[in-house]
């Protein structure tokens, strides 16, 4: 099946080539075919490597697990989500100067980017997929920026400065790994992941232990973990909602799959003890730090961002507690996270074009205003929080479960902080979403002006776009469906995915 890997990889910049070459209408009916065969290639992948086969391509550069096919899943669904969402999204700006420019721009962008993070999961070697990250890094530095306001614009380039410094120090990382492994396998060698794992259990523990710090404080400030995450807040509030969505839920997720590798290899030396306890206090930190900044948040999509935060640290804690059921827990909030912030953030979005605000304070009465967005909003919002039968609420719940079955007294204790500060940010996030939501506002006057779409109050009246709407449901479908039942081939990626972090 080594076709559908090479599939992948091109579908995305075929449309790319189509976006730069044709007229925008064309770009957008190209971007949205290309994300949906994407969407069904990694379904399709990640059906082939469920049960523990693995798939390799282009001379062995190019590989896919089922950890990698967990990564690819949440990439697929927020592309496919994102371009459809975005053709109602950019409709709303036919009126500026150079429309067909800008969008064609957009489009040709948002199909790089997404080609970038498919790239991430299916590098077969540690140099591979430093270099990936990197070009996540790059196109989605210009997406933040894409509308070229002064905000966006800082925005970007502090993007730029703090998440290169990191990956500088993720560089390192790679080369303080590789310089351990020449002593078993020669002085000049391709570090393939699968060769560390395989024949690594000889490297220097102390070297390993270097490296796994390294690269989780290089790539940990893609991932957004505290205190690393200074940029994420400014980047997520000022890229276009689609791309925000994808970043959340798929950038950050892909920084975090490369973290992920290098855990492999520091329990292939027998250090996973000290790699779970600090991915233990990492995650935590990211979660306490997260939770406090939601509850005073007067910005919906900073406050989305800073949901982010806390939700890498969930993972990040899933994973260091090291039981097989938190470990597939983990795995599982890749995507349900993935699902349900998609959803709010492309909420947020068609918030923003129907209230032309993104302070907490400018939304009112959305639910009546906007009966479609409204609801789905509030029911991300609950989502992210673990409203029991969603996604989030089983993959948390597995977490947790996990790890006080685990035992221990500092993993015990990191449960119990974790569920004081997940219920933290449970508070504050449902308290912005639902005032937004259910609050009534004052409306000066009830008249619609000529345009009919809002009041002179400004108070957004019905929906912008059916694509828009049709963006959200596909999240809001994944959400729920994943609460209430996890396919058979779904659980066997995730369960053969656990055990490939703890026997590679």
């Amino acid at each position: 099946m080594s076709w559908a890997l090479d599939a992948i990889l091109a579908v995305p910049l075929a449309a790319v080539a189509i976006s730069l070459l044709a007229g925008w209408r064309v770009a957008r009916l190209a971007s949205v075919i290309a994300a949906a065969i994407t969407f069904a290639l990694t379904i399709a992948i990640a059906i082939k490597v469920a049960h523990g086969d693995s798939i390799t391509t282009a001379h062995a550069w190019i590989r896919i697990d089922s950890l990698g096919a967990v990564f690819l899943l949440a990439t697929g669904l927020l592309y496919a989500m994102a371009a459809v969402f975005s053709i109602g999204y950019l409709a709303a700006d036919q009126a500026r100067p150079a429309f067909d420019a800008f969008t064609r721009r957009y489009w040709a962008l948002l199909n790089l980017f997404a080609w970038t993070m498919v790239l991430v999961p299916l590098a077969a070697d540690f140099g591979t997929l430093w270099v990936a990250v990197e070009l996540t890094t790059i196109v989605s530095a210009l997406l933040v920026a894409i509308d070229r306001t002064d905000a966006a614009i800082e925005a970007s380039w502090k993007y730029v400065l703090i998440a290169s410094s990191g990956l500088g120090i993720a560089l390192l990382a790679t080369i303080v790994l590789y310089a351990a492994g020449t002593h078993d396998f020669g002085g000049a060698y391709v570090p393939r992941i699968t060769r560390f794992l395989s024949h690594g259990s000889g490297l220097s523990k102390d070297a390993v232990d270097l490296a796994f710090v390294l690269a989780l404080v290089g790539f940990g400030t893609k991932v957004g973990l505290v205190p690393m995450h200074t940029w994420l807040p400014d980047a997520h509030s000022e890229a276009p909602a689609p791309v925000s969505a994808m970043l959340s839920g798929s950038l950050l997720a892909g920084a975090l799959y490369a973290i992920l590798r290098f855990f492999q290899v520091a329990v292939v030396v027998g250090e996973a003890q000290f790699a779970e306890r600090v991915l233990i206090v990492f995650g935590l930190l990211s979660v306490g730090v997260a939770a406090l900044f939601v509850l005073r948040q007067r910005n919906y999509k900073r406050l989305l961002a800073y949901s982010s935060i806390e939700h890498m640290g969930v993972i990040a804690v899933g994973i260091g507690f090291g039981a097989p059921l938190a470990s597939a827990g983990a795995l599982l909030h890749v995507i349900t996270h993935a699902s349900a912030k998609g959803l709010a953030f492309l909420g947020s979005g068609s918030l923003l074009r129907g209230y032309d605000t993104k302070e907490v304070d400018g939304v009112s009465d959305a639910g009546r205003r906007m009966p479609w967005t409204g609801p789905m909003f509030l029911a991300a919002a609950l989502a992210l929080c673990g409203l029991p039968l969603s996604g989030v609420f089983r993959s948390e719940f597995q977490i947790v479960v996990g790890g006080l079955g685990r035992g221990g007294g500092f993993v015990d204790t990191g449960a119990a902080l974790l569920l004081v500060f997940v219920n933290l940010a449970f508070f504050g996030i449902v308290w912005h979403a639902g005032r937004m939501v259910l609050k009534a506002g004052v409306v000066e006057s009830a008249d619609k002006d000529e345009g009919g779409g809002e009041s002179a109050a400004g108070a957004a009246v019905g929906e912008r776009s059916v694509w828009m709407v049709a963006g959200m449901l596909g999240c809001l479908f994944v959400s729920v469906a994943l609460g209430l039942h996890l396919p058979g081939d779904l659980q066997a990626l995730l369960s053969n995915a656990g055990h490939r972090l703890r026997v590679p």
